[in-house]
């Protein structure tokens, strides 16, 4: 019970619960569903971020049950020299592929401007990305229309959670966190489903904001699905980035590259 109490790991749990509900599952999906026209279908909304919810717990669960036999051996093997220079190969890939993926982003708004002048093929896209606005607008009020079932909003919130589960980055690493904590198997579960609720406040409290104060919110909502849509690839960059340095450093430390310069 220590481990669960612990100051650190309690606080890098719920910062990593915080930045997975950050993903397009977990926020600018329920987001698109509160920008709907009319009345919010709180039921749907509720019942989309619920189910998201109850499918990472699923994950989580049968990810920690298969990892609580592996424990040692994965610790064993981190621990070894060859560990640690996976750990730091390994680490240095993902700090390379964010720093590439940021300066791709960057070049976007630059390419972007010097293209600003209207060509035939800059109108076409521009027509094929309305068609495709009016085509995901007409999906979302299908989706949330009072004749819709339960088991067309549950599959869409399936749909997300199975898109994006591998690209969850700091899911995977609190997952592998719950896993190594000497902490009993109930205990575990419920530091899971702590999680997992975590994952889904910021959605729950940009619904209560809808519902409570609907001509407030309305407008920053448009502008945070805009701004998650535009900056989608640089905040992977940051994820990727910040755990690929976390990973290489820690194992550049146990490989002591570090001693000569202290």
């Amino acid at each position: 019970m220590d481990a669960l109490t612990d100051a650190p790991l309690a606080l890098t749990l719920g910062a990593l619960a915080l930045l997975d509900g950050l993903s397009v599952g977990t926020l600018l999906i329920p987001v698109f569903f509160l920008l709907a026209p009319g009345r919010v279908r709180s039921g749907h909304v509720t019942l989309y971020l619920l189910t998201i919810a109850v499918f990472y717990l699923a994950v989580g669960i049968l990810f920690t049950l298969g990892l609580v036999n592996l424990v040692d051996v994965a610790q064993d093997f981190l621990s070894s020299s060859a560990g640690q220079i996976a750990q730091l190969v390994v680490g240095g890939a993902l700090l390379v592929t964010g720093i590439l993926i940021g300066v791709g982003s960057s070049r976007k708004p630059a390419d972007a401007a010097s293209d600003a002048a209207p060509t035939p093929g800059a109108t076409r896209t521009t027509a094929t990305a309305a068609g495709t606005s009016t085509r995901l607008s007409r999906w979302r009020d299908k989706v949330l229309s009072p004749g819709a079932s339960r088991g067309a909003v549950m599959a869409v919130a399936l749909g997300a959670g199975l898109v994006e589960i591998a690209t969850m980055l700091p899911y995977l690493v609190a997952m592998g966190m719950l896993a190594e904590a000497p902490l009993p198997m109930p205990t575990r579960f419920a530091a899971l489903a702590a999680y997992c609720a975590v994952m889904v406040l910021p959605a729950l409290v940009l619904l209560a904001l809808r519902i409570v104060a609907a001509p407030l919110v309305e407008r920053p909502l448009a502008r945070l699905a805009a701004w998650m849509e535009r900056t989608g690839r640089e905040n992977t960059a940051w994820i990727l980035g910040i755990i690929g340095f976390l990973v290489a450093r820690g194992a550049a430390t146990e490989l002591g590259l570090f001693s000569g310069l202290v």
